[in-house]
């Protein structure tokens, strides 16, 4: 979340930066909460020091043997509206916890003010778009002589799952392992991570409580017998990951790390879960969109001066696997009106699909600066001085149902083969060409 001496400091400033990215800050409700704080807190703070007075006081007294019997009754009274003001308090700075957990990241000043994506901003076009002489085919037709079964997988779970058999789940695999090799090769540290987390780690990250909605929630019993009506049932709630970065990023939260050991670099290979309420519809056929997709994700963890390098590394160590794939990509910065909630500045990798004839995304690189090391309480420390937020940077190094989809349409032959890229082709026991 955003620091609330931001707000404080310069409400309309900050309001004005966040309407760029379309979202509305409610300012009076936040001048009403504050006010009501400082309120509280200030006659909070008077009646500690009042309390205090009046314990030295009753202490002379009971020492000199006079009558205490005033300032005592004083201090039940100072006690009973100081208790009455605490609550009221943790209240008020519970609201406007609430208040801040639901406002956006404020966008980097190097982001380019829009709408929506028709105004992001192309920086770069990589590699050369292929020339078929023959009528492409999309990666469902393409897949289904190879083993993608999306039948199968209705018939197990229901809509937008596949299962994949024989070459299709191995050139699968292949992709992954070439990704998660890249990466550690370049220095990045593998780790294995739960794909169940708690709400603190979906809060730790910005999932909760915006994108509740888009989550697949794993309750669990912690309290209670069903059986016996005198105990309560209670229920606490658990998530299945929508991305690795929830687990591994909150591997930092309510740590302070020595300045000495920055950055950290991780790299984790997940299944990854998105309900997506209210995209029915859209890119529902084959691949692009599931329920349950694979990804190699990226996270870094940085001190707040070297984040935005830190960006332009990791989005290049995504593209590198593009590279070494040779699929034609586009690197585009995301303007105001499309960039994700807690994203200060993000580049999408956008890969061809000839198929649709159009690049579409394949990984998104955001520095979420100190907006979700906020929430998380991950800090770092520099010798004797006062521990700071940490930044902390996340994205796709790639999503592997994707890049699935990339090479069958970029390397389909007309026969209907097709054709291994070289960089995996020791992943798939030497297989230069995939045959139906």
């Amino acid at each position: 979340m955003i620091d609330i001496q931001l707000l404080r400091k310069d409400l309309d400033v900050v309001a004005a930066r966040l309407a760029e990215r379309k979202f509305i800050l409610d300012k009076d409700k936040f001048i009403m909460l504050e006010s009501d704080r400082k309120q509280v807190q200030s006659r909070t703070e008077e009646l500690q020091a009042k309390r205090n007075q009046l314990a030295k006081a009753v202490g002379m007294k009971k020492g000199k043997g006079e009558d205490a019997s005033a300032e005592i009754a004083e201090s039940t009274a100072v006690n009973n509206e100081l208790q009455t003001l605490t609550e009221r308090l943790s209240v008020l700075q519970a609201q406007l916890n609430d208040f801040l957990m639901n406002i956006p990241n404020i966008p980097h000043e190097s982001v380019p003010s829009g709408k929506d994506e028709t105004d992001n901003q192309e920086i770069l076009r990589w590699g050369q778009i292929p020339q078929f002489d023959f009528s492409v085919k999309d990666h469902v037709d393409l897949a289904l002589g190879f083993g993608l079964d999306f039948d199968a997988a209705v018939k197990v779970t229901g809509s937008r799952f596949a299962v994949m058999h024989g070459s299709i789940a191995r050139l699968h695999r292949a992709l992954a392992q070439f990704m998660l090799n890249a990466h550690a090769d370049a220095g990045y540290n593998e780790v294995n991570v739960p794909l169940i987390v708690n709400a603190d780690s979906m809060r730790g990250t910005g999932q909760l409580p915006k994108f509740e909605a888009d989550l697949f929630k794993v309750p669990r019993k912690v309290g209670g017998d069903d059986q016996d009506e005198s105990n309560e049932v209670t229920y606490e709630n658990f998530y299945l990951i929508p991305t690795a970065e929830v687990p591994v990023t909150n591997l930092m939260r309510d740590t302070i790390t020595p300045a000495e050991q920055l950055p950290k670099r991780f790299v984790a290979h997940t299944p990854c879960f998105r309900s997506e309420a209210g995209s029915y519809g859209r890119d529902t056929r084959g691949m692009i969109r599931q329920h349950q997709f694979e990804k190699v994700e990226l996270v870094q963890i940085t001190k707040p001066d070297d984040s935005e390098q830190a960006l332009e590394s990791l989005t290049l160590q995504a593209e590198s696997i593009l590279q070494q794939l040779n699929l034609p990509y586009r690197k585009v910065l995301l303007c105001t009106g499309d960039m994700g909630f807690g994203s200060t500045k993000t580049y999408d990798l956008e890969v061809w699909l000839p198929a649709q004839n159009t690049y579409r995304e394949i990984s998104s690189c955001s520095n979420m600066g100190d907006f979700q090391a906020r929430r998380m309480q991950a800090r770092f420390k520099s010798g004797q001085g006062k521990p700071e937020l940490v930044h902390t940077l996340n994205g796709s190094g790639l999503a592997v149902g994707r890049t699935l989809v990339a090479v069958l349409e970029n390397y389909q032959q007309a026969d209907g083969s097709i054709k291994i890229p070289q960089a995996l082709q020791a992943f798939m026991g030497g297989i230069e060409v995939m045959k139906a």
